[in-house]
């Protein structure tokens, strides 16, 4: 179909409107899952019989483990000790230091992208490396070693995507991206074990994300081994690095694409900020901004497809889940449905005004998924993100070159280059 893959995902979300479809795709034909209360029914109350263990999960496990990205004991001990780390709380304690990085992040960037366009995925890759580095290490390695340590990770990434297509196949039969994800992975192993084993022979009561699943202990009180800690910062790289470039870059697309917004983005920014650096306490009078973000997100789902598999029979709306069937959860698609969404495809921010929020059904929006399996970066990426708008516009006039459309890969990344371009702005 003239439009690749997305396009055919697009096309089923059409057809289907909310109603549970059966996916034709080959030998895999999997329940596509996208009305808001048939996700209630899969994420909320019959959440313990939805578990991940489809395709993509078993490809990913060979990346992330089975801690935070996996299921069980291994998976409960990351998640408690990740939420803590990344709750609301915590991040009131770390948000003087996220503040700061962006502020530097931004003025690299801005040094950068001053002559002439720069790659906007590149850069906003580079410019989130420098705001998680010391939340997840706390800036046990250098600018360039994270960087490294994300490109590998992409890489590997990327590598399993034909074993996410072919389940089938036996890991001892090689496929393409099997030699990659090899190499990358010896890579990232080699620069994250030591670092880890430093870090435990140190001790101490770092509230970085590494010291705390240092603490951490499985259901038998033991301390999590380095293998898992370091899988659990892979499995952060993937959610909380490229998920975070990509949005932002979508970010400013959009910005581009629609001029009054982003000139009331501005206008929020320069009232805020008052010419100063982007502080911790700015987020919440970022009303605007917040919105721009959560809009963003709505259109460009990172998470576009999450599968799961039920463990028992059962019935979604009214059609027969056998156990053993895999569900498509799509918020790609959710994000588009009619019923919920007028004009789906519109850029609207006001759609995220409390009035609206409050009348719209709960999971008529998750982009951080739901249920106990929720991102539990949601917090985190608001904070760094809409810090990032405001301390960019409230001094420069950028410049987007490029209309790209989104493809699909693990997440959604621009089909072609998307230039970035920073001006100072007259005052």
């Amino acid at each position: 179909m003239r439009g690749g893959p997305l396009r055919l995902v697009e096309e089923a979300g059409r057809r289907g409107q909310g109603t549970v479809v059966r996916l034709g795709l080959g030998p895999f034909r999997p329940l596509l899952v996208t009305h808001p209360d048939h996700l209630q029914h899969v994420l909320r109350d019959g959440a313990e019989n939805y578990v991940r263990g489809a395709a993509m999960w078993d490809a990913l496990g060979r990346l992330t483990g089975q801690g935070i990205a996996g299921e069980g004991p291994g998976w409960l001990a990351s998640r408690d000790t990740l939420r803590k780390g990344m709750s609301g709380g915590c991040l009131q304690r770390t948000g003087e230091g996220i503040a700061a990085s962006v502020e530097q992040a931004v003025q690299e960037l801005a040094g950068r992208a001053h002559r002439q366009p720069v790659d906007a995925v590149v850069e906003m890759t580079r410019l989130v490396h420098r705001v998680i580095n010391p939340v997840f290490f706390g800036s046990r390695i250098s600018a360039a070693q994270c960087d490294r340590l994300g490109q590998e990770v992409t890489t590997a990434l990327g590598s399993l995507l034909w074993r996410m297509a072919m389940p089938f196949v036996p890991n001892r039969v090689p496929m393409p991206g099997d030699r990659a994800f090899l190499q990358a992975t010896r890579t990232v192993n080699r620069m994250l074990l030591p670092v880890i084993d430093r870090a435990r022979r140190q001790g101490g009561d770092g509230a970085d994300l590494l010291s705390g699943l240092l603490r951490a202990r499985d259901c038998d009180g033991r301390p999590l081994s380095d293998e898992h800690v370091g899988q659990d910062v892979v499995a952060l790289f993937v959610a909380g690095s490229e998920s975070s470039a990509l949005t932002l870059t979508w970010a400013w697309t959009m910005l581009a694409r629609h001029p009054a917004v982003a000139a009331r983005v501005r206008q929020e920014a320069d009232q805020v900020l008052a010419g100063g650096p982007p502080r911790p306490e700015h987020v919440r009078q970022l009303v605007f901004t917040g919105q721009v973000m959560a809009e963003v997100m709505r259109l460009y789902s990172m998470a576009w497809a999450v599968p799961r598999v039920a463990r028992q029979d059962d019935m979604v709306g009214r059609v027969p889940v056998p156990a053993g069937t895999t569900l498509v959860i799509s918020p790609y698609l959710t994000h588009r449905l009619a019923e919920f969404w007028p004009e789906p495809l519109r850029f609207d921010p006001g759609r995220f005004g409390k009035k609206a929020v409050r009348e719209r059904h709960s999971l008529a929006y998750l982009p951080f998924g739901d249920g106990a399996h929720q991102c539990v970066g949601q917090a985190f990426f608001v904070m760094e993100s809409v810090l990032v708008l405001a301390a960019v516009l409230s001094r420069y006039d950028v410049h987007v070159s490029g209309s790209p459309r989104p493809r699909l890969a693990v997440a959604l990344p621009p089909r072609s280059p998307v230039g970035l371009t920073l001006t100072p702005r007259r005052r």
